[in-house]
């Protein structure tokens, strides 16, 4: 995990954590910035209890960010080491685009974290996107699915079933939601108001039909009405 210190948010750092989690063991905790100033205060009391490591980077002409030089040097270091097997890039900034695209070119999983207003350039470059928004936004708080009979994201889902749907005119939620983040890396249900993709779909039974798997597994399985 690497943050740009300059442009993420440290109120958020434990659901963070909590997300990239879900993807992996977080080995390398790095967070970067000049901390001689006082914007980066409010970083200090997290550093400890998430066991982040501060990485100095002064700026040495102003207007400039070094910490994005400071941060993607490391990442490339990390790369050629070969003692990860995927990054997470907490910041905002379209300036880690290249970065992302030459770790994932490399065969690395990349995951990014920033806020709904981060470039689509980064957004893209990433194998999956989250949502700033979206990690302290509980399911009772949430905003409800749009009251339509489309909803925005229903092209991207029938997409994913599409790409996914079988002989038998099923698909697997689980490759539908893997097909999902292929074609929109920052696409998350908690956007629209679920905690999961299942009952993402299950909220417009209209336009989807679910039903289990007769295997033993027991999978669910999706397909447009």
């Amino acid at each position: 995990m690497l943050v740009d210190g300059d442009n993420a948010q440290p109120s958020l750092i434990e659901h963070i954590l909590a997300e990239i989690a879900k993807y992996g063991i977080v080995t390398t905790r790095r967070i970067y910035g000049d901390w001689t100033l006082s914007q980066m205060k409010g970083w200090k009391d997290s550093l400890h209890t998430s066991a982040i490591q501060p990485i100095q980077q002064f700026r040495y002409t102003v207007g400039k960010n070094a910490t994005d030089s400071a941060l993607i040097i490391d990442a490339m270091d990390l790369l050629h080491a070969g003692t990860v097997d995927g990054f997470c890039i907490v910041s905002s900034d379209s300036d880690y685009t290249r970065l992302a695209t030459r770790i994932r070119e490399q065969g690395l999983f990349v995951m990014g974290i920033g806020q709904s207003q981060t470039p689509e350039s980064f957004v893209k470059a990433c194998e999956i996107f989250v949502h700033t928004e979206n990690l302290d936004r509980s399911a009772e708080h949430a905003p409800k699915a749009p009251e339509s009979d489309r909803p925005e994201w229903t092209p991207t889902v029938e997409q994913a079933i599409e790409m996914a749907i079988q002989d038998d005119g099923w698909a697997s939620l689980g490759v539908v939601g893997t097909n999902i983040r292929k074609l929109d890396p920052a696409f998350d249900s908690r956007s629209y108001g679920y905690k999961q993709l299942s009952l993402l779909i299950k909220s417009h039974p209209e336009l989807f039909k679910t039903r289990k798997s007769k295997a033993a597994s027991g999978n669910l399985l999706v397909k447009l009405s």
